[in-house]
């Protein structure tokens, strides 16, 4: 799986102001429902309950906060990058600034552990951070993303 089949290109947000935690995952609800015409009070209670479980801020600035939802028909990925980084409580410590947002349906098991594994092979390589980082627009943040599938692709 690449991220070209469940990431919403047309969704990327660039600079999205959060403040914190909870208002970050709340816009990102949001966000997401008007884009899948799924409740976003459902999106934000599965997102919310999977971080009772332990942070899913992964590292380098990094947040892949995910959920499953009964009524969803396929997984749907979102992109944010945040206008100020915020405290996730990460496992490395760091503020979080890159964010995925990841919803699966409730049976995807398989293929929502795939969909993570894709997130996360992006999201290891430092210098595709720092592109993804410095990218001005949403378009080249696409670009930098689609470039970093391809290559992890290959």
């Amino acid at each position: 799986m690449q991220l070209s089949d469940i990431l919403d290109f047309d969704a990327i947000t660039t600079r999205l102001s959060a403040g914190n935690k909870r208002s970050l995952l709340q816009q990102l609800s949001n966000l997401a429902a008007q884009r899948i015409g799924v409740d976003a009070a459902e999106i934000q209670a599965s997102v919310s309950e999977r971080e009772q479980v332990g942070s899913t801020g992964f590292g380098q600035g990094v947040a892949i906060p995910h959920g499953k939802i009964e009524s969803l028909g396929r997984i749907y990925g979102l992109f944010a990058r945040l206008a100020e980084p915020i405290d996730y409580k990460a496992i490395d410590g760091r503020p979080v600034d890159l964010v995925f947002l990841l919803l699966s349906p409730a049976d995807a098991g398989g293929d929502h552990l795939k969909a993570l594994a894709a997130i996360s092979r992006v999201t290891r390589n430092v210098p595709t951070l720092e592109k993804m980082r410095g990218a001005r627009s949403r378009d080249a943040l696409a670009a930098v993303l689609i470039g970093a599938d391809e290559r992890d692709a290959a």
